[in-house]
């Protein structure tokens, strides 16, 4: 997913992608391979909902003088009543939510934006995504917040700024890419996995198919980033049959950008915005030259990436591409922020399985089929479909570190990382 799409000079980057972490072996890697190349960017991302723009992370002042007296007013009661009166046990997203929020701020600013994402209601997605997503924050914090005070008197805020390579995530993958190279590795592309077989508790080798054909692949070790869903599905021998309805039962969801180019610059100063008004389709816009500049051909040329979530086979999964672009245009035109004039051409990228959806009942799948995996002593499931976790990418690679040190023989598990759920980016 952390690919760059090119077309005309013009490039995508699939679901928008910052480069931040708090581990200082990672961001070394980053810097190492990137050197000049990895930019420095300032965040602005926010919330467009009835005409107007709240910041997100949400600023209290902001929200609460965007939305009116009234409005204001009701939020705090509601706030306050589910301080006094909270859900227990938090099972939902929803209950999560608005006991930190109030059901009105939760209506406002999270339920329709996540029903676009995951295509389920907020009272059926796990209390586990919000709190690996938005943990530590509150309505109450916001206020303390607000007027300086956090933690205990300290302050803190979210990162303000991130790193960014200059032509999108991709040219640090192709960079890594060549590293490997260079040194006498082999990358192959364009390969499909079609089987995985094993024997005496290791797995023996892969079957792939390119468009050259079929190859076996012998190995001594498997890391597998493939979706955990697929990775069971496709073992020789057939995993056992409880093994595969858990399988079954984890569902993943995907995602297209519409990209619209244009024959001016950007007008708007974010990076993202999370669209969550109902009356367009989108759930979010990505504005790629404020990620780099260079992300368009021209200085006098932008893009927008409409971004749609959806799971493969609906309606709009099957959609051809001009009518998903009909679609964005339209969505353009409902939000008023470019004229549809001044669009010079536009292309279409899927993505398939780019989210794990934490529906009731997930934890106890994916454990079915951790224990079943574990008999495999080579075989080390890495990143977030590899684990159906919904990581970051620095979570996501240091899977993959920790991986390799467990092959070597240290003592260390690629599943514990980020097993907190921790996510907030505090300075």
């Amino acid at each position: 997913m952390c690919k760059t799409v090119e077309h005309r000079g013009f490039r995508c980057d699939i679901g928008g992608h910052r480069f931040f972490t708090k581990n200082k072996e990672i961001q070394e890697s980053w810097e190492q391979t990137l050197g000049t190349e990895f930019l420095t960017r300032s965040r602005l991302s926010r919330i467009y909902y009835r005409a107007r723009f709240f910041y997100y992370p949400l600023r209290i002042g902001n929200a609460l003088l965007g939305l009116g007296p009234w409005e204001s007013l009701n939020i705090l009661s509601s706030y306050l009543t589910s301080h006094l009166f909270p859900v227990r046990p938090e099972v939902t997203f929803e209950d999560w939510v608005s006991n930190r929020f109030g059901k009105v701020l939760f209506s406002i600013f999270f339920k329709t934006y996540t029903e676009k994402v995951w295509g389920i209601p907020c009272t059926t997605l796990s209390a586990d995504w919000a709190a690996q997503r938005i943990r530590n924050l509150s309505l109450g914090r916001a206020l303390l917040n607000a007027v300086g005070l956090r933690n205990g008197g300290q302050v803190t805020s979210l990162i303000d700024s991130f790193r960014y390579p200059r032509l999108g995530p991709g040219q640090m993958y192709e960079a890594m890419a060549d590293q490997i190279t260079a040194r006498g590795g082999e990358v192959r592309l364009g390969q499909q996995v079609v089987e995985i077989h094993h024997e005496q508790n290791l797995v023996k080798a892969l079957i792939s198919v390119a468009g050259d054909g079929g190859h076996i692949v012998p190995c001594s070790h498997c890391f597998s980033s493939m979706p955990i869903t697929e990775l069971v599905q496709k073992m020789r021998p057939r995993a056992p049959e409880n093994v595969m309805a858990a399988a079954a039962s984890l569902r993943y969801r995907s995602i297209i950008t519409v990209n619209l180019l244009f024959r001016q610059a950007t007008i708007l100063p974010d990076n993202w915005i999370y669209l969550h008004s109902p009356e367009v389709r989108a759930g979010r816009l990505q504005l790629y030259t404020n990620w780099s500049r260079d992300m368009a051909p021209k200085e006098d040329s932008s893009s927008l990436g409409f971004e749609y979530f959806c799971t493969e086979g609906d309606d709009l999964w099957r959609a051809s591409d001009a009518e998903l672009i009909r679609l964005a245009t339209s969505d353009l035109a409902h939000l008023g922020f470019y004229s549809e004039r001044d669009i010079e051409d536009a292309f279409v990228v899927r993505y398939a399985k780019a989210y794990p959806v934490y529906e009731d009942g997930y934890l106890e799948h994916v454990a079915v089929l951790r224990d079943w995996l574990a008999q495999f002593s080579n075989l080390y499931c890495i990143g977030r479909y590899g684990q159906f976790r919904y990581n970051n990418m620095d979570h996501s690679i240091m899977t993959g570190m920790l991986a390799v040190r467990r092959m070597i023989g240290l003592p260390v598990d690629p599943w514990s990382v980020n097993a907190e759920g921790e996510y907030l980016e505090a300075k």
